[in-house]
């Protein structure tokens, strides 16, 4: 059964949490296809110019974007498709295999079984990074951990302040130093305080600059080497915090921190305030990074660890309309 065929006879809560979150994109952006391809009496150029032309603004990049509506067209002439409307089950099955890419992705965070796991977060200001910290700690923590925060971003105003309430909020530990403090201080102090006091994870917040460039990126990479002299194998994930409003801002922005951190995951926040939530497709094909988790709210448990075929159903739910 392929996944049209899975939506059209199956609805799950969390496929209904996608499909509110992601109202936005379909209404604005992927919600025009479903009137494309019922416009039509045939597949031509001219339908996919406009099925071209929706994808693109709808953020799924300009490589990403050619390379599929190309393998739609291999795809019509192989099966030999006449009906435009038979296009939407192709389309679902080829941006799954466009995320997928013939790999078993994980979207579970790393940690470990026994021991303490290390999660570096990473990303510029102002994208709800100190927020998602907050979130994915109340997860942890309602799965029975116990979690530690590090305030390692003593730069920012207010931003040891910030972490501080949600850890307060949350009902879990943090380790901070004053404003203006070494970074690598924090981190080398929390590292060892979780270890000393049975921790399972620790979740540690970072600078942000970007106008900083090269002293940013010089900051974290001195921060991952305390962590992994202090802990063998941490971080065990390092996190970049992309706001999907961004849009292509985001993307050059993972380009960057890609550069120096090994990002293993994305946390995508703000999925739900955009019409453009096919920045998805665009990260996972031109960077290969996986999504780890999705802000489809305000709440604190509107941050979903990612499920691309739930994401496929919040983009394309009309088609079951």
């Amino acid at each position: 059964m392929g996944l049209f065929d899975f939506f059209k006879k199956n609805k799950t809560k969390k496929q209904e949490k996608y499909k509110l979150g992601m109202h936005k994109t379909r209404e604005n952006s992927f919600g025009s296809i479903k009137k494309i391809l019922e416009a039509k009496n045939a597949i031509d150029d001219e339908l996919f110019d406009e099925l071209e032309e929706v994808f693109i603004m709808a953020d799924v990049g300009v490589d990403t974007v050619i390379s599929f509506i190309d393998d739609l067209r291999d795809e019509v002439t192989k099966q030999g498709i006449t009906e435009p409307k038979q296009l939407q089950e192709i389309i679902i099955d080829k941006m799954f295999e466009i995320y997928l890419k013939g790999e078993v992705v994980n979207a579970n965070l790393n940690l470990n079984k026994n021991g303490l796991s290390v999660v570096l977060f990473v990303g510029v200001n102002g994208v709800g990074k100190t927020t998602s910290i907050a979130k994915i700690a109340y997860q942890l923590k309602k799965e029975g951990k116990k979690v530690l925060l590090a305030a390692g971003d003593t730069f920012r105003a207010g931003a040891i302040e910030q972490l501080a309430t949600w850890a307060k909020k949350v009902g879990v530990d943090i380790v901070y130093k004053d404003a203006g403090s070494d970074p690598s201080s924090v981190m080398f102090d929390a590292v060892n305080k979780a270890k000393n006091e049975g921790y399972d994870v620790l979740l540690c917040d970072t600078a942000g600059r970007l106008q900083n460039k090269v002293n940013l990126m010089s900051e974290l990479e001195k921060i991952k080497r305390v962590i992994s002299r202090e802990l063998e194998g941490a971080p065990h994930e390092t996190l970049l915090t992309i706001d999907a409003t961004t849009g292509q801002n985001g993307m050059q922005q993972a380009k960057i921190f890609t550069e120096c951190c090994q990002v293993s995951g994305i946390i995508l926040t703000k999925l739900d305030g955009t019409a453009k939530g096919g920045i998805v497709l665009a990260i996972r094909n031109e960077l290969g990074i996986p999504i780890k988790y999705v802000g489809l709210g305000e709440k604190l448990e509107d941050l979903e660890p990612f499920d691309i075929e739930q994401y496929l159903y919040g983009l394309f739910a009309d088609f079951f309309e």
